[in-house]
């Protein structure tokens, strides 16, 4: 039986091997391209998703969303819209509602790409409310694929620059695996719900310690 928790200890992260999307990247520059790219992809019957933004460190600052990073099960595509924009083949990728895209914290995603340009979504599925009914309460990526995988995916690309003229190997295989990620974990939680086969152990909360000065 599988073990998973409630909520999964982020001290313990660092200590578990690291899971690392070993397929093949694909970065689209042009329009070309995009269409090639979204002619593939409205093929599969699964697509993980996920996007990039330049950090921000000055208040005030707001970048636009700078990278739309869509996998397959053993191939990623990269985006790169901060130099394509969002062009009429994506549109068609987003609104799609033949096939299913999966991610974490989509509505937020969602929100970035139409300030880019409006389009109205597709079918997706919301990791977030997956993992619930399994009775995880993590929200994030990181600590929802430990708990499920016992495995690390690695955030020390985060706060890269995604706006780069290249993006480095390590920026890309961070992309790629945190869309390809997505459709681990959504294919894991229909296996485990349908075989049943994990308990669920729920943490305790750490205990609150107050103090009161007394007065001698």
């Amino acid at each position: 039986m599988k073990i998973i928790k409630n909520k999964f200890d982020k001290k313990k992260i660092q200590t578990l091997p690291r899971a690392l999307f070993e397929g093949r990247i694909i970065t689209v520059l042009s329009e070309k391209e995009a269409e090639k790219a979204v002619q593939y992809l409205l093929k599969q019957p699964i697509l993980g998703f996920d996007t990039e933004t330049k950090p921000t460190f000055k208040k005030g600052n707001v970048h636009q969303v700078a990278l739309l990073q869509v996998s397959t099960h053993d191939t990623c595509f990269l985006f790169r819209l901060n130099n394509l924009g969002i062009t009429d083949a994506l549109v068609h990728l987003l609104e799609d509602k033949n096939t299913t895209k999966v991610g974490l914290s989509l509505q937020d995603d969602l929100r970035l790409l139409r300030k880019r340009r409006e389009f109205e979504p597709g079918t997706y599925i919301e990791l977030q409310k997956e993992v619930k009914d399994l009775g995880i309460e993590d929200n994030s990526l990181q600590k929802i694929y430990a708990n499920i995988f016992g495995m690390k995916i690695a955030k020390n690309q985060q706060l890269s620059n995604w706006e780069a003229d290249v993006l480095s190997e390590a920026q890309q295989r961070y992309a790629a695996t945190d869309a390809w990620a997505c459709i681990q974990i959504h294919e894991e939680v229909a296996r485990m719900q349908k075989d049943q086969d994990f308990i669920l152990e729920v943490v305790d909360e750490p205990e609150i310690i107050t103090s009161k000065a007394v007065n001698q």
